[in-house]
């Protein structure tokens, strides 16, 4: 086809249908320059000749076109193919968003879609507006964008038919600024914003006939931003449609809060308002709609959000009994006086009538007054008309629009209230839900001021879209040519302009007899002559207007009143004066409490029922309604809040200027009109604008189905077709020079490829192939093309590929014949081989055969004479062996029976002697027994003396427990003995009764022997008879019993085989048992592994939510502390830490007194509590009533308590031991006596005064102190010289004990024997007893000495230490760094001496300050080991408040670090290790020995003794969760730009980038990163995670974690790109998974399970390669896919592209077969669309070992850590 033949055969073009309004059909021939006729062939194969008229018909778009996202970048922009795209889009991919240049198009799918959930927000957040698929979402972050890149205001017009998605639409345009926004200071604003929505729904919204949430109003939402955050919103509203509060047509229904109320009717606070169901009100029934919704839920959130939004109980109340009000007065029943309608009436006993006025608190009377006349004032004098029927209820209606249109504007001044910001906003995002053109079959005023507004949206439409593309020619540097378009700037000024229609219909309202018939003539007169205006034929009072959508007629009827919005101004003027005064008539209403309350007639403590209501009846006072002063106030009048400030309002005298004759002259609804959308014009013209055009696709409300008819319609009314035809009459078709290279290198040839850049080659290429330059023009950056001209390109590119894919198949059919040819010569030649082969080899056979017949013959011969010969020869021997058997079995058979004999006369011997001797042996041994238990009878009374006599002795050694116990172990493995011996017994016995039985079977045997012999005689017999007979028969016998025996053995063979068979059925049904039990077990296991993931999900989750909180507190806490820096005093704790953080000092202050008193003491540590640590006031008495004394005379009072305490309790235990063991009483008086000698008060002089000691108390102080340490050595030498004595005095017991256990164990033997004699049981029993009794006493014993011990050396310890700080400090002799020096390793404890007030250095040095490239070469883990050794020093001085004290202030610390440092990746690795560390040496060295069964000898002397610290490994393993969380955070923050780049844009095959055609919206560059610079990534994280010390479970965690966000992140964008759904693609896809198994297995990481996370990927990326066009596909597609959900397999077969030429697109049908399957397969799966990227695995912190000693660890000089003490 040549450039200038379009029309060529085969070319596809669109001819109207009545149905489908275009259908698509291919020429059958070439057409010709003046041919009448077009020969086409239409789709269903049929013929037809179409007939050219004016023009020729559009051309269809290449089929790669398709579908695009942008209808701007078709080929051929026209109606036909951009209803085509729709429809492509919206049925077979189920898009419901295509752009059109500026505008976005949305479809109401009338269906739920998941599309809108909050991952799919965050998606689009950040993306350019072409990255991904066109979506109400994309063009918000595009408006978001701008308005924070530019500082510009944004605005969304949304327009469109009544059920077209407007609403929704701005609902998800609104969710999505406040998600991504934010709040800022008010954190219930985003709440707020979208409370918004259901207030605005319940009273501007209703049910009509094409939509059942039809907005009956427009709204201009102003969304105010500060710093990028939502800080408030406005809401303006525009031309409510009133007519529908009194009249709804059929199957139609009133405004929602009315059915809301009427549904809530039986709520307690709405029984005083008379309200009934909807179905018997008269403003509510006329549509006769049934309910279809759930109001009185809808009632819920309505008064949810007013309490959102600020809106008080009260005010609600009040509010809804003006609603209730509209409704009674609907109900009030207007009479004629006669037959002619002069007058009407009301009846006085009208319940409604009562229920009105007793609602809004105004007098009968008055209501049936001016319902029935009208005052007219002329000069002088006053009338009252009297009003007709119709003239009254027109009066009653007209007054319930009134005041349901200032609710209404009420409502949206309290919604601005709410959403008003204080300090105002920066920049705003307006979104205008309007409504679209309306073109019905009768339109009036409301059609007529749609039209108008939408007239001049569409200017303004035209005038940015002119904008936009002269911007575009002018950036691009392309000539600017004027593009003409169609101005309906004439139309805007017949309707507004000077004595435009809007002028003379307020001219007309002015004239008193004025009416909609004079006011049709005068536009007759004025505009007939006007192109925009016209007069229909018919003979009405009608006009029609021309507007840019298409023609509209409008009746005339109703336009003039409608306009003037008359009300009846006596009756506004009664609710102005209304007040609610308390008399008979509201007795009823008084007895409800809620209905007097609401309306103010409740006293102050009044009560309830007729109580209170006798009290409120008795109060006549008038209350004035704060809401109706509020909703009918009069310009002028004193504000409301005035009024509220000043006291009540007290009732007065309407004001005369509700009076008519006063009245002021007030604008009408079109001038109102006019001007608030003139304001609407300069608001958005400030603006940027961003169209949304909705189209309802069909009026049935059927998901997924398309009306064309009534989309082109649409299409048409919202002005998409006019952007087309501005497109089109430019240069449509933009495309960069590198996109256009890579799709059309094909057509470039050689020379051109040698230029000097793309875009010369480009130039070059397209000067040959469009020889036009007027088609076509070359811009910077762009190529620009004029319609049609990329078909050309495509058709071009199309033959072109296929002469070279024609070529290549040439070759290769000649190829693949030639190699056909030689396999077949070769295939001929063999077979003439083989056949040759097989001839010769026949002959030879034949020739063998021949030779081998002799051979046979002469052998057949001889074996038949062997075989005569051998047959006579087996007869003789046969007979001669029967002869010498028969001789030889009676030999036999005499010496059995004499052998026999003789073994059963010794048999008899044997028993007889034995039963003698058992009887010899029992009377032994029964003497034997006596003898033996008289003698344990007396050991066992020597044996309780012995053991009375040495109670108390006992109770005085240790060890005894363990020997009792081991002695009792032993008795337990004796009765196993026993029991072991007795089970011998019975198996001997079990096998004597086997012997006898088999003896029997002997005997019985002999006695079937002698049996046999009587048989053997009669065959001797039968053996004479049977010699006489030949031997012929003899062998034939013989031969017959031979074949029986066979078959019984065949028999047996088979029987025996059965039961194989059945044994193995059996074995493979127990296999089949055994493996469902496995199965079971599996699964088992699976649900219980599951669970566990679960659960530590929900910690961790719940540790997630415990740290914001915690963040949230703390950013509280400073902010408090930045308010009150100026009254900050710090505290005498923190003094000693110079340079460290206030806020943490403060906090460390507060931390000792914390720990202490959730620590209750115990024993002498009760009296150490009662002495006060630290420095008290000055007119404080001290325990001892001494006043005044300095520190150091507190800490000698301090040690003097503690001495005394250890005293006390020695003296005790002592006491208690001189009781216990009189002969060591003399050597036991020694060191007590010592101490009540010696006077250690007066040895430390603490008996004196202060100002006595005021000289020599140091040196005092230290005497005393070295005498304590003297005395208490000497106590410990003598205990330990004590406890040598009793260990081995326990050892004499114990081996007269185990003496003792030998004798109970003969005895148990003895017992065993005669079981009859139970009394020795019962003394062995007792004995245990008694034994049991006795070591628990030992046990107790030795835990009170163990305790005394470990007490008296923590004293030593503590003496010791305090004197090392006592000449530290007060002698100052020694440096501080020599207390620094280590100790030598044979005495080294393991443990840093550290002292309360060093707590802020220690944090300060180990972790706030801590620099690891200060200290090269240390342990990564370092900062854990020191703290540990710190915790260890706490643990030896059982001070668990310093360790409790500690720990916090460390994990305080490494969250303040983490605060400051939370996007440094290394530097979350290193605190994230060195809390595991932390976690992981109080596992190690604790109290579990499960996790201490490791440890080396050295090791276990480092374990903690004393402290249980379990919360405190509950706290850090809870911020070690949050660490790890933290660091998968900050690594997701750097590879997120990455992924999309490098797994689907970076081209690591070359060539595939070509094959799909770009759009308009893609990224302007190519991806900034690649695979290889990924993979570095992740290589580097996980050696820094190595290089910190992590284990490697959790950096295989880090792993799964981060490979699963790469999976979901590019899944989910290939979810929202249609194009990227190509099978080129897919190749690339899978290339780059396989790229990143391979490095997994190069870095050993393929059993780590992230392999698995990859998985989704694989397969979308096989999903996108297969075959898609059979039922066998399908199935494939559904065993391949099972990880994939159902939504995702269907999306990415609804966006497949495919290859233009080369695939055919995916039918519905296929897609739909496919979804079936899918859901029958995984039923109750996973249904999401999008992967939640922000999902996080449960993580397992493993508990590992450290091989470190920490008697090894050394503290680098850097550190400044000298003044902790190395023990």
């Amino acid at each position: 086809m040549a450039a200038g033949q379009p029309y060529g055969q085969g070319a596809r073009v669109w001819i109207p249908d009545s149905v489908q309004v275009w259908r698509a059909a291919e020429l059958t021939r070439d057409y010709k320059e003046g041919d009448a006729v077009l020969h086409l062939r239409l789709e269903d194969g049929s013929t037809l000749v179409y007939p050219l008229e004016s023009q020729l018909p559009p051309l269809c778009n290449p089929e790669c076109l398709s579908g695009k996202d942008d209808l701007v970048a078709l080929s051929y922009l026209h109606e036909p193919a951009v209803l085509h795209s729709l429809r492509v889009r919206f049925l077979e991919a189920n898009a419901i968003y295509t752009y059109c240049g500026i505008i976005l198009v949305a479809i109401n799918p009338y269906k739920p879609l998941p599309i809108y959930e909050e991952e799919v927000i965050y998606a689009y957040s950040g993306r350019e507006m072409g990255d991904m698929d066109p979506h109400i979402f994309a063009l918000a972050e595009e408006a978001y964008k701008q308005m924070v890149r530019f500082g510009k205001n944004q605005s969304l017009i949304i327009s469109g038919e009544s059920g077209a998605g407007k609403t929704a639409s701005a609902k998800y345009a609104m969710r999505y600024f406040t998600t991504v926004g934010g709040c800022l200071g008010d954190s219930s604003m985003e709440e707020k914003v979208l409370a918004s929505s259901p207030v605005l729904e319940a009273f501007g919204n209703a049910k009509t006939t094409r939509n059942d949430n039809s907005s009956r109003f427009g709204k201009y939402i102003e969304i105010g931003f500060s710093q990028a955050r939502v800080t408030g919103a406005t809401i303006k509203t525009y031309l409510l449609e009133k007519s529908r509060v009194t009249f709804q047509a059929g199957a139609e229904r009133n405004y929602h809060i009315f059915y809301q109320l009427c549904a809530s009717a039986t709520l307690p606070e709405l029984q005083g308002l008379g309200l009934r169901g909807a179905e018997t009100f008269h403003y509510t029934r006329q549509g006769r709609c049934a309910a279809g919704m759930d109001d009185a839920a809808d009632l819920d959130n309505t008064r949810h959000a007013f309490a959102l939004l600020g809106v008080p109980e009260a005010d609600q109340l009040e509010l809804f009994s003006v609603l209730a009000a509209i409704l009674h007065l609907g109900d009030i029943a207007v009479r004629g006086r006669d037959r002619h309608g002069d007058g009407c009436f009301v009846e006085p006993a009208d319940e409604a009538l009562r229920r009105f006025c007793k609602l809004l608190g105004i007098e009968e009377a008055q209501v049936t007054r001016w319902l029935c006349h009208r005052k007219l004032v002329t000069a002088g004098e006053t009338y009252l008309k009297p009003l007709s029927r119709q003239q009254a209820l027109d009066s009653r209606d007209a007054l319930a629009k009134h005041m349901y249109g200032q609710v209404f504007r009420w409502m949206a001044s309290r919604v601005n209230r709410a959403l008003r910001s204080p300090e105002g906003h920066h920049t705003s995002i307006g979104i205008l839900d309007i409504y679209g053109f309306e073109m019905f079959e009768f339109n009036s005023f409301e059609q007529f001021c749609i039209n108008y507004a939408n007239e001049k949206l569409q200017q303004l439409f035209n005038l940015h879209v002119f904008k936009l593309e002269q911007e575009e020619y002018v950036t691009e540097e392309i000539p600017w040519v004027f593009v003409d378009f169609c101005d309906n700037q004439p139309c805007i000024e017949l309707i507004e302009g000077r004595l435009g229609i809007l002028d003379l219909l307020n001219e007309e309202c002015k004239m008193p007899q004025g009416s909609d018939g004079s006011w049709a003539q005068k536009l007759y007169q004025t505009h007939l002559g006007s192109s925009h205006f016209q007069k229909p034929k018919r003979p009405m009072d009608a006009f029609i207007v021309c507007h840019f959508a298409g023609k509209v007629e409008y009746q005339c009827s109703g336009f003039v009143e409608k306009n003037r919005d008359t009300i009846p101004e006596e009756l506004v003027g009664l609710l102005r004066a209304s007040k609610v005064r308390a008399g008979p008539g509201t007795s009823g209403l008084c007895r409800d409490p809620a209905w007097g309350w609401f309306l103010g007639l409740c006293p102050a403590g009044a009560g309830s029922g007729a109580v209170w209501g006798a009290a409120c009846c008795s109060q006549l006072c008038p209350v004035q309604s704060a809401l109706l002063a509020e909703l009918f106030l009069e310009d002028g009048d004193v504000s409301l809040q005035s009024r509220r400030s000043s006291g009540p309002w007290l009732p007065g005298r309407p004001s005369r200027r509700s009076l008519p004759g006063s009245q002021r002259s007030k604008k009408s609804i079109s001038s109102q009109f006019r001007a608030s959308l003139n304001r609407l014009m300069e608001t958005l013209g400030s603006t940027t604008p961003h169209y949304v055009r909705c189209i309802k696709p069909n009026d049935e409300k059927l998901p997924f189905v398309f009306d064309s008819r009534r989309a082109v319609e649409q299409l048409r009314a919202c002005g998409v077709l006019e952007t087309i035809r501005i497109s089109a009459a430019g240069y449509p078709s933009r495309w960069t020079y590198q996109e256009f290279f890579d799709r059309y290198r094909a057509l470039v040839s050689r020379e051109e490829l040698g230029g000097a850049d793309v875009k010369q080659s480009c130039s070059l290429a397209l000067g040959r192939l469009l020889q036009d330059p007027s088609k076509y023009q070359c811009g910077k950056s762009k190529v620009f093309f004029r319609a049609g001209q990329v078909a050309y390109l495509e058709e071009l590119r199309y033959r072109r590929l296929r002469a070279a894919c024609t070529l290549l198949q040439r070759h290769l059919r000649g190829w693949l014949a030639r190699r056909r040819f030689g396999r077949v010569r070769a295939a001929v030649l063999c077979l003439q081989r083989h056949a040759r082969g097989m001839l010769a080899r026949r002959l030879a056979a034949m020739l063998r055969r021949s030779r081998a017949a002799v051979v046979l013959q002469k052998t057949v011969r001889m074996v038949l004479a062997r075989r005569s010969y051998l047959r006579t020869h087996r007869a003789a021997v046969t007979i001669q062996a029967f002869a010498r058997g028969m001789f030889a079995r009676r030999l036999y058979r005499q010496m059995v029976q004499h052998q026999k004999a003789v073994v059963i006369q010794a048999a008899v011997r044997g028993w007889l002697a034995r039963s003698h001797y058992t009887r010899l042996r029992g009377a032994v041994l029964y003497l034997q027994c006596c003898y033996r238990r008289a003698r344990a009878r007396r050991e066992l009374r020597r044996l309780r003396a012995e053991a009375r006599s040495v109670e108390h002795y006992k109770q005085l050694h240790k060890g005894m427990e363990i020997k009792v116990m081991q002695l009792q172990c032993r008795l337990d493995e004796q009765a196993q003995e026993k029991q072991r011996l007795a089970e011998q017994l019975s198996a001997l016995n079990a096998a004597h009764a086997e012997e006898v039985q088999r003896l029997r079977a002997e005997m019985q045997g002999l006695r079937e022997d002698a049996a046999r012999d009587a048989q053997v005689q009669q065959l001797q017999e039968r053996l004479a008879e049977l010699e006489r007979h030949s031997a012929e028969s003899r062998l034939a016998q013989e031969v017959d019993e031979l074949r029986k025996r066979l078959a019984e053995v065949e028999a047996v063979k088979l029987h025996l085989g059965e039961e194989r068979d059945a044994l193995i059925q059996r074995t493979l049904e127990q296999s089949q048992d055994l493996e469902e039990q496995h199965q079971r077990a599996v699964r088992e296991s699976r649900g219980l592994q599951q669970e566990l993931e679960e659960e530590r999900a929900r910690y961790q989750s719940l540790v997630k939510e415990y740290a914001r909180l915690e963040q949230g507190y703390e950013n509280l806490r400073d902010e408090v502390a930045f308010h009150r820096q100026s009254t900050f005093r710090r505290s005498p704790s923190s003094e000693s830490f110079l340079g460290s953080e206030s806020s943490y000092l403060s906090s460390m202050s507060t931390a000792p007194s914390r720990d202490g008193s959730d620590q209750q003491p115990e024993g002498p540590e009760e009296r150490w509590q009662q002495v006060p640590e630290g420095p008290q006031p000055a007119g404080e008495p001290l325990p001892n009533g001494g006043t005044g004394q300095d520190p150091l005379e507190r800490a000698y009072l301090l040690l003097l308590g503690q001495l005394n305490a250890v005293t006390e309790e020695l003296a005790r235990t002592r006491e208690e031991l001189r009781r216990s063991k009189a002969s060591a009483e003399h050597e036991e008086k020694k060191p007590l006596d010592f101490l009540k000698r010696r006077n250690i008060a007066g040895m430390l002089g603490l008996g004196r005064s202060p100002e006595k000691a005021a000289d020599d108390d140091l040196k005092h102080a230290y005497d005393a102190v070295q005498v304590a340490n003297k005395l208490l050595a000497s106590q410990l030498q003598e205990e330990k010289q004590q406890h040598e004595e009793e260990v081995e005095g326990l050892h004499l017991d114990i081996r007269s004990l185990k003496q003792l256990s030998q004798q109970q164990a003969a005895l148990i033997q003895d017992l065993q024997r005669h079981q009859g004699q139970e009394g020795l049981q019962h003394h062995v029993v007792r004995l245990k007893e008694e034994n049991w009794e006795l070591s628990q006493k030992l046990e107790k014993q030795e835990r009170t000495t163990m305790k005394l011990q470990k007490q008296l050396r923590a004293y030593a310890k503590q003496i010791q230490d305090f004197t090392v700080k006592r000449e530290t400090t007060g002698l100052g002799q020694e440096p501080a760094a020599s207390q620094a020096a280590p100790s030598p390793p044979g005495l080294s404890q393991a443990m840093l001496a550290w002292r309360m007030e060093d707590e802020g250095r220690i944090i300060k040095a180990v972790i706030t300050d801590y620099r690891p490239q200060s200290s090269p070469g240390a342990l990564p883990e370092l900062p854990a080991f020191l703290l540990f050794l710190c915790l260890r020093h706490a643990d030896h001085c059982r001070d668990e408040p310093r360790a409790r004290s500690l720990l916090d202030a460390a994990i305080n610390a490494i969250k303040r670090v983490m605060k400051k440092h939370s996007d440094d990746f290394e530097v979350v690795a290193l605190w994230l290790a060195n809390t595991c560390q932390l976690l992981n040496c109080l596992r190690q060295y604790g109290r579990d020995e499960s996790c201490s069964q490791g440890n080396t000898a050295r090791q276990s002397t480092h374990r903690l003794q004393h402290l249980d610290l379990q919360s405190a490994g509950r706290s850090l393993g809870a911020l070690a969760v949050q660490l790890y969380q933290q660091l998968v955070r900050t690594a997701e923050k750097r590879l997120k730009p990455m992924i999309v780049s490098a797994m689907l844009e970076s081209e690591t095959i070359q060539g595939l980038a070509s094959s799909c055609p770009p759009g308009l919206h893609r990224p302007s560059a190519p991806g900034a990163h690649t695979l290889p610079e990924l993979l570095q990534q992740l290589g580097s994280f996980l050696q820094l995670l190595a290089r910190q010390g992590l284990a490697p479970a959790v950096g295989h965690q880090v792993l799964r974690q981060l490979l699963f966000l790469v999976s979901g992140t590019t899944l989910n964008y290939l979810l929202l790109r249609k194009d990227a759904c190509s099978w080129t693609r897919g190749i690339q896809l899978r290339y780059n998974i396989s790229q990143l198994e391979q490095w997994l297995r190069a870095q050993g990481l393929q059993q780590s399970g992230a392999r698995e996370m990859l998985e989704p990927l694989v397969q979308a990326a096989q999903l996108l390669q297969v075959k898609k066009a059979t039922e066998e596909d399908a199935g494939a597609i559904c065993s391949l896919c099972t990880v994939l959900s159902p939504q995702q397999v269907v999306k990415i077969l609804r966006a497949y592209t495919p290859a233009a030429g080369l695939e055919e697109r995916v039918s519905p049908d296929f897609i739909s077969s496919v979804e079936k399957r899918l859901q029958e397969q995984q039923q109750g799966g996973p249904s999401q669309l999008l992967v939640d990227t922000s999902h996080l695995f449960p993580v397992n912190l493993p508990f590992v070992a450290s091989p470190v000693h920490l008697d090894e660890i050394r503290i680098p000089d850097t550190m400044d850590l000298a003044f902790l003490l190395r023990l």
